[in-house]
């Protein structure tokens, strides 16, 4: 159900997270671990710091590091500005006229669906995946 890149980031930030305070990690080493596009990660990592998950450091023994505990950043913080999961909204089989007051035949069992996935991302940490 993620993309390629929201599991590639949702990797990176695992590999972070690894880190002891004040390390850092350059993105060649990060791409290597965790098997992805080196230039395309480092401009993924570059959004994220935009976003306040991580920071990045130029120079030598510079790179990425979280900009907060692992156990604060959740699978939604990092799917969210990827995937736009949150406006997830519309028929599931794409009819117009489907609401909760006038269901399709799957709207019920496509609501509980949805909101368990958004519930699983916004509780599930950096940190769980870590372990």
């Amino acid at each position: 159900m993620l993309t390629k890149t929201s599991k590639q980031v949702i990797s990176a930030l695992v590999e972070l997270a690894k880190l002891k305070e004040g390390e850092w990690l350059g993105v060649g080493v990060i791409a290597r671990e965790i098997k992805a596009p080196q230039n395309y990660l480092g401009k993924m990592l570059q959004n994220f710091a935009l976003k306040g998950l991580v920071i990045s450091q130029k120079g030598l023994g510079g790179g990425f590091r979280l900009a907060r505990n692992s156990a604060e950043i959740t699978l939604f913080d990092v799917v969210e500005p990827i995937e736009h999961v949150s406006v997830w909204s519309g028929c599931a089989l794409g009819m117009k006229k489907c609401s909760d007051t006038n269901p399709c035949a799957v709207h019920d069992e496509w609501k509980t669906v949805k909101d368990h996935y958004l519930n699983f991302l916004k509780k599930t940490t950096i940190a769980s995946l870590g372990k």
